[in-house]
Formats: C-alpha cells, sequence, structure tokens
C-alpha cells in the first residue's frame, strides 16, 4: 500500500488529513498575539488564501467530502479551513504546542491521537485537521510546507503516515 497516493487513502476512510494552515508570511506570532484577535497574529497573505481555495478545489475535483473539518483556534487555521472547505470546527487541541504549558501539550496530543484512534474505527468516512506544522511534527515525527499535510490513521496504538497531501 505504500505506493497509495492520498486519494486513495481517503476512499478508503478512517483517516485524517493533517493540513497545515495556508501560507502566512513570518515565523511566530508577535509578542501581543492573542488567539481571540486576528489582528494580533500572523494572517493568511493573498497568496494563502488563494491557496487555501486551491485546497478545497483538489478535495471537490475528486469528489472527496471530509466527514468534519477541525481548526487550530489561530486565525490562520480556522481562515484555511473556511476558504477550503466553507467550515471548521474549531479544537484548542489543534493550537499550536507552543502557545502552551508542556502538560496541556501532552493532554492535548493524547486526545488527538484517541480521537485518531476514533476515526480509525470508521471507514468510509475521513476527517480534515487544520493545524500548525509544530503539531504535525509532534504527532507524525515530521514538518510540513505551508498548505501542504499528511493523510495520517492510528494503528496498533501507533500513528501512521500513509501518503503526503496532496500526493
Amino acid at each position: 500500500m505504500a505506493s497509495d497516493d492520498a486519494s486513495t487513502w481517503l476512499r478508503r476512510g478512517g483517516v485524517v488529513v493533517l493540513l497545515r494552515h495556508a501560507l502566512a508570511p513570518g515565523t511566530f506570532d508577535p509578542p501581543e498575539f492573542r488567539v481571540d484577535d486576528c489582528r494580533t497574529q500572523r494572517n493568511l497573505s493573498q497568496e494563502g488564501r488563494d491557496q487555501a481555495r486551491a485546497i478545497g478545489r483538489w478535495f471537490e475535483a475528486r469528489g472527496l467530502r471530509p466527514a468534519a473539518v477541525r481548526s487550530s483556534p489561530w486565525c490562520r487555521c480556522v481562515d484555511t479551513a473556511t476558504l477550503a472547505f466553507g467550515r471548521a470546527d474549531v479544537d484548542p487541541a489543534l493550537g499550536s504546542p507552543r502557545g502552551g504549558t508542556p502538560d496541556q501539550n501532552r493532554q492535548a496530543l493524547d486526545g488527538l491521537r484517541r480521537r485518531m484512534a476514533q476515526v480509525a474505527a470508521e471507514p468510509g468516512r475521513f476527517e480534515v485537521w487544520v493545524t500548525h506544522m509544530f503539531l504535525i511534527s509532534d504527532l507524525l515525527g515530521t514538518g510540513t510546507g505551508s498548505g501542504e499535510g499528511w493523510v495520517a490513521r492510528a494503528a496498533g496504538g501507533e500513528l501512521q503516515r500513509l501518503a503526503p497531501w496532496p500526493g
């Protein structure tokens, strides 16, 4: 199955696309950052907004509709999800792990692993989680570029990278 592409895995279901938000120039949020105020955050550039719309077109062109679209509460993630899929269920566990204490981060990661195991038990459906490079790296051991991600699943207590997205 190593040669299978992202769309094949998504059709099978039981997987999650861990997607890094679209292009938001810069590296870290400014010192005055507040998660409840988009004016204090790095936000999507025009290129990032176009990239987010292209993400949605990729799924639409293949007739793939996620059962759920979950997003970090950071504005660049919510905007990516909304522009791509027209919806976003905000999930604080998908927030940047650089925004919490080590104990909060561990609890969030444990919760995400449990949720991924629940999704794995649901063949025929998939979810998209829009988040941050650091969180993807913490879960899967690798990062991604802006607007890119991994199709992944939980199996045997471990998380598996199945295919790069968009592949």
